[in-house]
């Protein structure tokens, strides 16, 4: 069994839906591997993507009573993060399911926090070739993000890399379901 570490690069994501009715959505990241959780902070608004060139204007709408920015449901749309979390990782380990899980979460002030989307990356094989190879990254890339119905509901850019840290060598070697004994007839 191989022991490292998996470093997970949460880069921004694009497009994501805005659970409130009023007001900029404030999406964050809870990552998950097997039973390790990390949570990101609240990501930064990208009011200029340079990607797509485009800039969003504000356009004020007055109410009797509240003042709304029109482009406030596209305000956190587009978070950055550039935040780095490591997680422990055996391989092969227990359990066989080698998912890493990121669930874009929305920060709610006066109630529950909202779910936004998620999205699922295997990694078995980045782990696998880590192990063999010492290292292996996968660069930061673009993922689907799906809602609890499954549909479309924005992306998000993230890069893995996995680092081999140790080999856990068993002290009795194991060969057709007997242990080698060091015992001499």
């Amino acid at each position: 069994m191989a022991i490292g570490f998996m470093e997970v690069e949460l880069v921004k994501a694009k497009g994501l839906q805005n659970t409130d009715i009023f007001g900029a959505i404030e999406p964050y990241v809870v990552v998950q591997y097997k039973n390790q959780e990390i949570r990101s902070s609240i990501g930064n608004s990208l009011i200029n993507d340079s990607t797509d060139n485009s800039l969003y204007y504000i356009i004020y709408v007055q109410c009797p009573f509240i003042h709304i920015h029109r482009n406030d449901a596209e305000k956190g749309s587009n978070p950055v993060w550039n935040e780095k979390f490591t997680f422990r990782v055996e391989y092969p380990g227990s359990g066989g399911e080698y998912k890493l899980i990121l669930k874009i979460m929305e920060k709610d002030q006066f109630s529950a926090d909202d779910f936004v989307g998620e999205t699922i990356i295997h990694v078995e094989d980045l782990l696998a070739l880590g192990v063999e190879n010492g290292a292996y990254e996968l660069h930061p890339c673009k993922y689907r993000v799906v809602s609890a119905d499954q549909s479309y509901c924005g992306e998000i850019e993230v890069g893995i890399t996995f680092t081999l840290r140790e080999e856990v060598q068993l002290e009795e070697q194991e060969v057709g379901g007997w242990k080698e004994s060091n015992y001499d007839y």
